[in-house]
């Protein structure tokens, strides 16, 4: 028990004190006192001859009695009695005709034990208040700080982050720089006219460093940086969520020039209107008084306001209209450069080994944000600790890798040795379906160990950072996923569970291609469905759908054919390169793990598939067989003359690449 944390409750004192006083009445009362004996007791001593003096105290049933000679060493003794024995009592009383009479006495409280008895009560209720007033005045939890707010203040003696701890964001950093200038020396922008945006709005997904770039701006600034999530506003009590964003705003203020971050903003600032049943929402009340905040900001006070989220879309529109949230920041995935330099950043401090090379790092991590790189470098620390070594070694980090992929090895789950040779047709199945594609990423390493929920996996990574997808590549990921799926089929002639992730994945694909790429003939190039993102309730829930029945039997079939021409393609693939399967599972079977160099060696002699026909999204529309320009070399963006200086032969063995945003496919078995 913590005593020192349970001495500063001030419930504790008031209890005290309260059985302090009960103890000392108790005292007084007990103090000078008569003896007192039984009723039978008291009887006997009325018949002798000891009793001189007698007082009967009327209502109390008491008497009280004075004696000649002690009894029970005292001569002052006291006895009570039932109603129904006061005949009894009075009798005995003009029996005994004590020497000195007897009295009869009606009991009248005095004033002061009335004053008394009304300030106990009221001096015990006074000290609670007074213990709760007085620890109310810094506690942000307490009774009188319901309205506050929660805000963390990072002062400037705290040890800041500044622009060089961020990596891997280079254009939201160069935007956040003129936050930066402006809070420093607002009055070069104030003299050519120019009004700093008020607010900005840093979304992307999770892990992209989005709260360590408005902690960066403040660093940089050296500013006092108000850090709060958006659920901190909201209470169970109506109003609380408004009187603590007027109390943030009206802080940060008085300590101006000064940042505000609001951290998960969607929990807060979602669509007005979006609630379920249409009753009052403590949410509309916040986020109505954080518009009139940030419409009410005088132009000469530097306070920005800096939000972060992973759902911009919910957002209310009223919040992201100029003269807010002027200016909104994507903050992606990095690309290779980017994820490179963020691997710098967090080996700062780590013992590399020689051998270990950062970029060639960055190329097996594509799709990998900030925090997943930063997670990389610590599983590697981690690893390389258990292993009692000093030094981060390759084998570390690739592990590391793998485990942030797929998640850690499963070296208590033991397969049997038919499960095992099924998993290795299958993780076969994968990769030599990859290999034979024509569009597709090269396999880099496939394993039989269970890792995570899977039996095994196969990896195929991206040689470099790639934003959209054509159609062949679409398809040449169907026929990867159905491949498992197909080995199984072909070798065993009785497939397994371990296919239903491929054929799930393989169907949100082939659904996508029909409803949003418009990818398909049956269907044309419509959007149909209101959205591929997530429902958000109150808004979508009662959107029906947008499309009649028979478009819907046809998106079915589109969907269906799609996934049918991915079987017969990974059907014939595996067909024709069966000795390569089974030269595959033998080697999985004897190493249970294979790199891409002992893969290349395997899939040398693959047959490829035919190159499909060209698609034509209607027969009355044919395309033109003339061949696009060359892009100027003056034309290549730095970016691609960058990612041209990498190896000669990886480009030549795979002409097409898959996007970042496809990050590692390990087909699970």
């Amino acid at each position: 028990m913590n005593f020192k944390k349970l001495t500063r409750n001030p419930l504790i004192y008031v209890l005290l004190i309260g059985i302090m006083l009960i103890v000392g009445f108790s005292l007084i009362s007990s103090l000078g006192g008569a003896k007192q004996i039984t009723t039978e007791q008291g009887l006997t001593l009325l018949s002798g001859d000891t009793v001189t003096e007698v007082t009967n105290t009327d209502g109390e049933q008491r008497v009280d009695m004075t004696l000649s000679k002690a009894y029970e060493g005292s001569t002052d003794v006291q006895f009570y009695y039932v109603g129904a024995r006061a005949d009894d009592v009075i009798t005995a009383i003009n029996s005994a005709a004590p020497t000195d009479g007897y009295n009869d006495v009606v009991p009248q409280s005095s004033w002061f034990d009335g004053l008394l008895s009304l300030m106990i009560p009221i001096l015990l209720l006074g000290l609670l208040f007074w213990f709760l007033l007085s620890g109310a005045q810094g506690g942000g939890s307490k009774i009188m700080q319901f309205g506050k707010s929660k805000a963390k203040l990072v002062s400037k003696e705290s040890p800041t982050v500044t622009f060089v701890d961020v990596a891997g964001s280079d254009e939201a950093i160069e935007e956040m720089e003129e936050i930066k200038d402006f809070l420093k020396d607002p009055t070069k922008f104030q003299a050519v006219g120019a009004r700093i945006p008020k607010g900005v709005l840093l979304y992307g997904p999770p892990g992209t460093g989005k709260t360590l770039l408005a902690r960066a701006v403040a660093g940089e600034a050296g500013v006092p940086f108000y850090s709060i999530s958006g659920s901190d506003f909201v209470e169970m009590f109506v109003g609380v969520g408004a009187s603590r964003v007027r109390d943030l705003f009206n802080q940060a203020k008085e300590s101006s020039p000064a940042i505000i971050f609001i951290d998960e903003i969607d929990a807060v600032g979602r669509h007005r209107g979006a609630g379920m049943g249409g009753g009052h929402d403590e949410r509309e009340q916040t986020l109505n008084q954080m518009l009139v905040e940030m419409d009410g900001f005088d132009p000469k006070v530097n306070v920005i306001v800096i939000a972060a989220t992973n759902r911009p879309d919910i957002l209310d529109p009223a919040l992201l209209r100029p003269g807010r949230f002027d200016r909104q920041i994507g903050v992606d995935a990095p690309d290779l450069k980017g994820r490179k330099k963020i691997l710098e950043v967090h080996g700062r401090g780590k013992p590399l080994a020689d051998g270990v090379d950062l970029e060639v790092v960055a190329r097996k991590t594509p799709g990998f944000t900030g925090a997943d790189l930063a997670n990389v470098l610590n599983e590697a620390a981690l690893l390389t600790a258990r292993s009692n070594a000093q030094l981060i070694d390759n084998r570390a980090l690739d592990e590391a890798i793998d485990r942030v992929i797929a998640g850690p090895q499963r070296r208590t789950r033991v397969m049997k040795d038919k499960e095992k040779l099924i998993t290795a047709y299958h993780e076969g199945g994968h990769a030599l379906a990859a290999a034979a594609m024509n569009h597709t990423d090269p396999v880099t390493k496939i394993t039989i160990l269970p890792r995570g929920k899977a039996l095994g996996y196969t990896m195929v990574l991206p040689l470099d950072d790639k934003y959209s997808i054509t159609r062949n590549e679409l398809q040449d990921q169907l026929t990867y996923a159905m491949g498992g799926r197909v080995a199984e089929e072909i070798v065993f002639h009785d497939p397994t569970t371990g296919a239903s992730n491929d054929i799930e994945k393989a169907t949100d694909i082939a659904r996508k291609m029909v409803t949003e790429y418009g990818m398909t003939t049956g269907v044309g190039p419509v959007k149909l469905g209101s959205s591929s993102g997530e429902v958000f309730m109150g808004r979508d829930m009662g959107h029906g759908r947008d499309f009649s029945e028979r478009v819907a039997e046809r998106i079915d079939d589109q969907v269906r054919q799609l996934i049918e021409q991915a079987h017969n393609e990974a059907y014939q693939v595996i067909n024709d390169n069966r000795d390569v399967l089974d030269k595959l599972a033998l080697e999985l079977l004897e190493k249970e793990t294979l790199d891409h160099i002992e893969l290349a060696t395997i899939f040398a002699e693959v047959k490829r598939l035919p190159p499909r026909p060209q698609w034509l999204s209607s027969e009355e529309r044919p395309v033109s067989q003339l061949p696009p320009v060359k892009v100027p070399r003056r034309a290549e963006p730095a970016g691609v003359a960058a990612q041209n200086e990498a190896e000669a032969t990886e480009a030549e063995a795979s002409p097409a690449r898959q996007p970042s945003s496809g990050q590692a496919r390990p087909a699970t078995a």
